[in-house]
């Protein structure tokens, strides 16, 4: 028989609670606790977010926040032990990643992963062909005007920022309700960040709900409606984005900014 997951005190996790109806929240997780094999890597995280809204997901190296993306999106690792996580009233916790992402779930990691020998076009394709009731190719490049610019190329011959446009719209193509950045302005030169910046805005304005991993956490704060902070792996903070930017000791004890 398999032993029951344990916490750091080495107690008992309890199954999963059966709810019959989903919290009021657009997207909410419920006492996330998350493993990569015997390492407690998420321990009791929980959140809301309006639909809409971009949340400011922040902390230091190792704090659990990529971890935690990759516990919504439902990918195999970290495993996911307790917790609840709903989004439109739909449970994702009992989910796969391919059916979370049916759902409307949609990650973009840091590496971006775009698809060697393919073009702009054809990245976007793969992505509509899992949904085929995804985004039009001109809703897509109205977006992003130097995409639209590029549709005959490699991707992975484009530019850092491009590239990470690319990822963003592929994102956007599969009709996302909830989509997870990790490290989106890594690497990239500010004008960049400016427009990648810009686009969230938009998405913003579409009703479309962003959770955003980022080492600039200044950068995300002045882009997020709210603001969450783990360290070692449980929240620490979480408040409008506004109160951490103006909360100089806060910043400084769990940013380093």
């Amino acid at each position: 028989m398999t032993e029951a997951p344990t916490t750091a005190a080495d107690e008992p996790v309890p199954p999963l609670d059966k709810r019959t109806a989903s919290p009021p929240a657009y997207f909410s997780c419920r006492d996330m606790h998350a493993y990569y094999g015997e390492s407690y890597i998420v321990q009791g995280v929980g959140f809301d977010v309006r639909e809409g809204q971009i949340l400011a997901l922040l902390g230091r190296n190792g704090a659990g926040k990529t971890s935690t993306l990759r516990t919504i999106a439902r990918l195999d690792s970290p495993e996911l032990r307790r917790g609840e996580i709903w989004l439109d009233h739909q449970s994702l916790h009992d989910k796969r990643a391919f059916q979370a992402a049916r759902l409307g779930v949609a990650l973009v990691p840091e590496d971006r992963r775009i698809i060697q020998g393919l073009t702009v076009e054809e990245n976007l394709q793969l992505a509509q062909i899992a949904e085929p009731k995804g985004w039009s190719f001109e809703r897509i490049f109205d977006l992003f005007p130097r995409l639209g610019e590029r549709r005959s190329q490699e991707g992975v011959t484009l530019s850092g920022g491009e590239q990470q446009m690319l990822a963003i719209a592929r994102a956007l193509a599969r009709d996302v309700k909830l989509l997870l950045l990790d490290e989106p302005y890594e690497g990239l030169a500010p004008v960049i960040v400016q427009e990648i910046e810009r686009t969230l805005h938009e998405v913003r304005e579409l009703g479309i709900t962003t959770i955003i991993v980022e080492q600039n956490a200044i950068a995300a704060l002045n882009l997020a409606d709210r603001a969450l902070i783990l360290d070692m792996g449980e929240v620490v903070f979480q408040s409008s984005a506004k109160e951490v930017l103006d909360n100089k000791e806060i910043r400084e004890e769990y940013l380093a900014v």
